[in-house]
């Protein structure tokens, strides 16, 4: 059973989810905040009348910024004078505030002379300027602490169980303000009013802001979220500003559960869809999503002149199973692996592509093909999977690696200190790098390399919040190994991994696959899953995780799914009027083509098979085992290269050298006018003008041209100085058109 840990030290509220948010959504008005900022009477007052360091005096220090990285949280401190980031190691705190400088800082006898007390109040020069005034209520709980001996925290191990916001969820409409509710369950059972105490960040301030008492203002049609911290606690809020009139019910047949998911939204939002694509639409779609190829001439008419109810379902069934499924994907998983020669030689690479376009061939379910790679041991040269052991050496850099890859957790914060709005310590971090300190990588004197499990000692790593050593066994959210009863650690990290309750994997790789054919992923980015960063539906995303579990993981049902739903086959809009980011889905994004696939898409259209250093003539840009084989053309639109696992590291945004590539590029202009390709076979069959205008606009968009776009294209080719240069303007404009860079 998977069961997050709760850091007391670190003093972090391990719940993802926010667990104990009360329920339900609230509207509000602008004249009128139904939020009580009464506390129930068995609840302290936020200012109470004893002053516990950790309880009372951390949170005055954290609401003044005095922990913040541009102050003394910083890592060099600030005016001689260092805290803990965030506020995360009360306890060197402490020893900052009281015993270093001599003691200089406090000044028990006199407490208003204390230079705690003075800088922040703007009597003495001070660098972060006047933090509160005489007679507030962090000047009156700091004074009364000094005034009372400044007394340590009476419960080191204190710490904040649960973090309770309400109401969970807020809809405004533009102008109108709501008042935030927050209370703090400490572990020894103190329940407090906190929503004073708290810090309150938006993640878009164009839609809404929020005042440091936690009033949130709406501003603009949109969504955001909220977030709200408290002595390392966290807790994600959402903001919804309505475009229109709220709505209980829609009048979208829903296809499966994802379309239910979303509709409810657009219902909160007030905002209709866009109809659903055409055919020949959706087939160049899907094409282009699932195998990363557009359809031909022949399987477009086919396809569009089907009256089958079921045509699109079942035309997803056959691209599942086509052979270039195997091409697209394992280039997506291989840049996400980093299959390059860099890593593992020439022969290795080679063992490592073949391994991963097995697995894609099998459809080996997600969960296996991660443990296939934790765990791998022997030669490199008969296992591919080992090469996971190659392309990262080091135990830190493995554990940033798995944890980024598989559970869409950014790690590398905790390499240095404790993060203050996710649950990983340092503690966490060392704990799983520790999982990777047991590997050999010895040759085999065949130029052969393994991966081996091997127990060594544990990883000593300095904590440099608490400033002392500590020694840190293999453990992932508390759950230690015992090294001496088990010989590879590894196993139980896969096990863990790979739970079916454990609440990133499957969230992970749904919100991945959802991002590949929506345009962007629930979370964005797609491998940053915090409490912080929540999902744009949270509902969704548990239910896509849920199914893809109770599949056994299998990523093509996950993709069946998707493309069958009524969300995935809605038009597209160049211009939205609404939902301009695509947020809600209410209409198909348009997503310019991946490097590899444009480059293919070229090829295919103007009937020029590519040559590619040291590969068989008519080897498709998909088919590349790694970006070591030299192309301008996917180096200028963007494909990885492999340096990390970050899916930034491919890019499909547009610029400006892209469009001159296009334009300009002496590549393209040969292969339109190539004597063997499409072009000429075209002039040399001696069809009519409107016959060859037609075969390129199936060649390149997909569909027939219009009789106007007809009528246009003869009377270019007409006034061009011979037919073969009217054609070939023709060719390069589509070529250079919207419609066919970007899937749509």
């Amino acid at each position: 059973m998977f069961r997050p840990r709760l850091s007391a030290r670190a003093l972090i509220c391990a719940t993802i989810c926010c667990a104990g948010i009360a329920a339900g959504a609230a509207h509000a008005s602008a004249d009128d905040d139904p939020s009580p900022r009464t506390t129930p009477a068995e609840h302290e007052r936020s200012d109470p009348p004893t002053t516990d360091f950790l309880r009372d005096v951390m949170p005055v220090l954290n609401k003044a910024g005095c922990t913040g990285g541009k102050c003394h949280g910083s890592f060099q401190g600030r005016g001689g004078f260092q805290l803990s980031l965030f506020g995360f190691n009360p306890q060197l705190d402490y020893e900052a505030l009281v015993k270093q400088a001599r003691g200089r800082r406090l000044s028990l006898a006199a407490p208003d002379a204390s230079l705690a007390l003075r800088k922040p109040l703007g009597e003495l020069p001070h660098g972060g300027g006047i933090r509160f005034r005489e007679g507030e209520p962090a000047h009156r709980i700091l004074r009364t602490w000094i005034a009372r001996g400044a007394p340590d925290a009476a419960d080191d191990d204190l710490h904040i169980e649960r973090l309770e916001v309400t109401p969970s969820e807020v809809i405004l409409q533009p102008g109108q303000h709501r008042d935030l509710h927050v209370t703090a369950h400490w572990s020894d059972g103190v329940v407090r009013d906190v929503t004073s105490w708290a810090i309150y960040e938006v993640r878009e301030d164009k839609y809404a802001e929020a005042s440091p008492a936690g009033r949130v203002e709406a501003l603009e049609p949109g969504r955001t979220s909220i977030t709200v911290v408290y002595m390392g606690a966290v807790a994600a809020i959402p903001v919804t500003v309505p475009y229109g009139q709220l709505s209980d019910t829609l009048d979208f047949p829903a296809a499966n559960y994802i379309d239910e998911h979303v509709a409810r939204e657009w219902s909160k939002l007030g905002i209709r869809p866009a109809a659903l694509c055409d055919d020949t639409t959706f087939i160049r779609r899907v094409y282009l999503d699932v195998i990363g190829t557009m359809p031909r001439r022949e399987q477009i008419e086919s396809f569009t002149a089907s009256t089958d109810e079921n045509k699109r379902a079942k035309l997803i069934d056959q691209l599942l199973e086509r052979g270039e499924y195997v091409d697209h994907w394992a280039t997506k998983w291989g840049d996400l692996l980093r299959v390059h020669r860099r890593y593992v030689g020439d022969k290795g690479l080679w063992t490592f592509w073949g391994w991963l376009r097995q697995s894609m061939r099998e459809n080996k379910p997600a969960d296996e093909l991660t443990r296939e790679l934790l765990t791998s041991t022997g030669s490199l040269y008969s296992n591919g999977a080992t090469a996971y052991y190659y392309v990262d050496q080091k135990p830190e850099e493995l554990a940033e690696t798995t944890s980024q890859l598989f559970l869409g957790v950014r790690l590398q914060c905790a390499r240095c200190h404790h993060h203050p709005y996710e649950i990983w310590s340092q503690e966490d971090y060392y704990g799983l790098a520790n999982f990777f300190t047991r590997i050999e990588l010895k040759d085999n004197q065949d130029n052969g390399r393994y991966g081996g499990a091997k127990l060594l000692k544990p990883v000593t790593s300095e904590n440099r919040d608490r400033r002392a050593k500590m020694r840190v066994e293999p453990k992932v959210f508390g759950h230690q190994v015992d090294v001496e009863q088990t010989g590879d650690v590894r196993k139980l990290l896969a096990d863990w991994i790979t739970a079916d309750d454990n609440p990133y994997f499957a969230k992970n790789i749904a919100n991945r696959y959802w991002s590949y054919f929506l345009g962007r992923g629930l979370v964005e980015p797609v491998d940053d899953l915090r409490a912080t960063n929540p999902a744009s539906h949270p509902e969704l995303l548990d239910a896509l995780a849920a199914d893809l579990v109770a599949h056994d993981y299998d990523v093509k049902h996950l993709i069946r799914t998707i493309c069958n739903s009524r969300i995935y086959q809605l038009a597209s809009e160049v211009t939205p009027t609404r939902d301009q980011d695509g947020m809600f889905y209410t209409h198909h994004r348009y997503q310019r083509l991946p490097a590899a696939v444009l480059l293919d898409a070229v090829n295919q259209a103007t009937g020029v098979t590519e040559s590619f250093d040291g590969l068989p003539a008519g080897t498709r840009a998909i088919s590349l085992p790694d970006p070591a084989i030299p192309s301008y053309f996917l180096d200028s639109f963007g494909r990885s290269v492999r340096a990390n696992p970050c899916e930034c590291a491919t890019s499909t945004a547009p610029d400006l050298s892209q469009a001159l590539h296009l334009i300009n590029s002496p590549d393209i202009d040969k292969k339109i006018s190539s004597s063997g390709g499409r072009l000429a076979r075209l002039l040399g069959e001696k069809k009519s003008d409107a016959a060859i205008v037609e075969e390129l606009y199936f060649a390149t968009l997909c569909r027939g041209p219009s009789e106007a776009e007809t009528s246009r294209a003869v009377e270019l080719v007409a006034a061009a100085p011979s037919k073969q240069i009217g054609f070939e303007d023709l060719f390069w404009t589509l070529l250079n058109s919207t419609e066919f860079v970007f899937n749509h």
